[in-house]
């Protein structure tokens, strides 16, 4: 996710971000140390692979008495580059390793802090006061076990903690609210996309994911795929290796899939009901753009997050996290 060009050019950049971030800092010196060192055994291996090929132009040359004596030296040689290939591989994996562990750069004016230090950018609409209109409000899982609309009970039976089943009209109410989604999406210019719920562990990783240190993901090891938390993965990597042009504009996605995660760190966190499940569905919005005009595609999405909320009549508030 970093360009590592522009890490090499603006380091005080990076460490700056960290700062704020509350990460290590150093993180960015490790970076620019596993990176020196990278290019110069990459650099080695390539001048002994260059004299390798040399010498055995030489040695196909030289007369039969000389060529014993040769062999034994393109041997050595041979050896030599095995050990410099080694090094640099192993060096180049701990850079990959470095480069996509550190977090992308926050920009000017993020709340800097952590999960309580959000900035409230404002408020719409007033919420409900039950206590004044002396009404006890049930929660969603009551409401929806009382319509028999959500079945954890079964959920946990046929699948284990933290799995469900909609039914009825709950189960109609989450699929009139995604295509509710696609709808407004479309009339903006986003186009529908189906995506698929496994994916391999490059595109993972080149998503942001750590694949060997994310606890939340889940791995099929025996065709090493992962079930993806957002259709964004593949989303992210439905363009890999290729060019854009954007001369029409960006490229707006709706992804429309199942998602899943092993919601690992938040035992005894918000475990009623249908929060932190394991398996759910969702709409994801996804654009690819030139940078420059990131942050305004940001706000446009948080526009049209916004018009969601209020096509269902709720109160809501944006904040700015830090």
């Amino acid at each position: 996710m970093i360009d590592i060009n522009l890490l090499r050019e603006n380091p005080d950049v990076f460490r700056a971000s960290q700062r704020a971030r509350g990460k290590d800092e150093t993180h960015v010196d490790r970076i620019l140390e596993a990176d020196t060192a990278r290019r110069a055994l990459i650099g080695e291996y390539e001048n002994l692979r260059a004299e390798q090929n040399a010498f055995g132009k030489t040695v196909a040359k030289a007369p039969k008495e000389e060529k014993p004596a040769l062999v034994a030296q393109a041997k050595e040689l041979a050896a030599r580059v095995n050990e410099a290939k080694a090094a640099s591989e192993a060096k180049t994996a701990e850079y990959e390793e470095l480069i996509s562990s550190i977090e992308n750069l926050i920009i000017d004016g993020v709340p800097v802090g952590g999960e309580d230090d959000y900035v409230v950018v404002k408020e719409v609409g007033t919420p409900r006061d039950f206590t004044i209109e002396g009404f006890e409000p049930r929660d969603h899982l009551e409401i929806g076990e009382l319509v028999d609309g959500i079945d954890m009970a079964r959920g946990a039976k046929v699948s284990g903690a933290r799995f469900y089943f909609l039914k009825g009209q709950v189960a109609r109410l989450e699929q009139a609210l995604m295509w509710m989604a696609l709808d407004l999406a479309t009339e903006h210019g986003f186009t529908m996309m189906t995506t698929p719920t496994l994916v391999r562990p490059e595109i993972m990783n080149g998503t942001g994911f750590n694949v060997k240190h994310d606890d939340e993901i889940y791995r099929l090891e025996r065709d090493d795929l992962y079930l993806v938390g957002t259709s964004e993965v593949a989303l992210a990597g439905y363009h890999t290796d290729e060019i854009l042009d954007f001369e029409k504009g960006a490229k707006k996605y709706l992804g429309w899939s199942s998602c899943y995660r092993r919601e690992a760190g938040s035992a005894g966190k918000d475990t009623r009901g249908i929060i932190r499940v394991h398996q759910f569905n969702k709409a994801e919005m996804f654009v690819y753009c030139p940078v420059e005009q990131a942050e305004e595609m940001h706000a446009k999405l948080l526009s049209l997050e916004e018009e969601m909320l209020q096509r269902c009549g709720l109160a809501y508030r944006v904040i700015d996290t830090a």
